[in-house]
């Protein structure tokens, strides 16, 4: 279980997280929903070692991870799809998904998720050999996602996999968010602008306002809750 207890991340005078406590148990599809601006991705950045903390714990499997390195939330198991996708443009798909792999040493498995990772993205396979910043920007953010997943994680973090995508794409793109979760087995921990798809896919859900929690409950429960409803969803 990833486990977050009263988390607080200032940018400068900016306080951007103010107090959240939340958790991601093992197995499960979690995900954070607000507004922009509302510590959706900081929360991420937090966990992922990206930005430090002033005050509050991240737990992991029992173990306190806070303000580690990158590298070692990486090593322990978590890892992030960053906003805006951040593939090497001038690398290949495949350099791109070794690169991912870059903290293993088991060159059999390696393989093994890469082809998983086709498996997942089919398009990714036939465009194996072509520099990344070549790719739709479809094709990138699959890129994205499958570059993470090469890490071997039993965390994954992804942070707006859909956003500028047509809706076609942000369809496929939920539906490799289940398999990941269903086939793998991997806990996934979700920030997404499209509210109504994220509590579709999510066993449990956040709504952060300014940086608090403001309702949480079952993705199925805050997709009925008229708060939800209004503010998200356009009801």
């Amino acid at each position: 279980m990833l486990e977050i207890k009263d988390l607080h991340v200032y940018y400068g005078g900016i306080h951007a997280l103010k107090g959240i406590s939340l958790e991601a148990p093992k197995g499960k599809i979690v995900t954070l929903i607000g507004a922009n601006g509302a510590g959706k991705s900081s929360t991420l950045r937090a966990v992922s070692g990206l930005i430090k903390n002033k005050k509050g714990t991240i737990t992991y499997q029992g173990r306190d991870i806070t303000n580690l390195d990158p590298v070692d939330i990486v090593q322990s198991g978590i890892v992030m799809s960053p906003e805006g996708r951040r593939i090497f443009p001038h690398l290949t798909v495949a350099e791109n998904l070794y690169l991912g792999a870059y903290s293993r040493s088991d060159k059999d498995g390696v393989e093994r998720d890469k082809e998983w990772a086709f498996d997942l993205f089919p398009r990714l396979r036939e465009r194996q050999n072509q520099k990344g910043g070549t790719l739709s920007g479809g094709e990138q953010q699959m890129l994205a996602v499958a570059r993470a997943l090469m890490s071997s994680p039993d965390v994954v973090m992804l942070d707006e996999p859909s956003l500028g995508l047509a809706p076609l794409l942000v369809n496929d793109v939920f539906k490799i968010i289940r398999l990941i979760n269903e086939e793998q087995g991997k806990t996934v921990l979700l920030v997404e602008q499209n509210a109504f798809a994220a509590l579709k896919v999510a066993h449990y859900a956040y709504v952060l306002e300014t940086g608090s929690i403001v309702l949480q409950g079952t993705g199925e429960e805050l997709l009925n809750d008229d708060r939800v409803i209004e503010a998200y969803l356009g009801g």
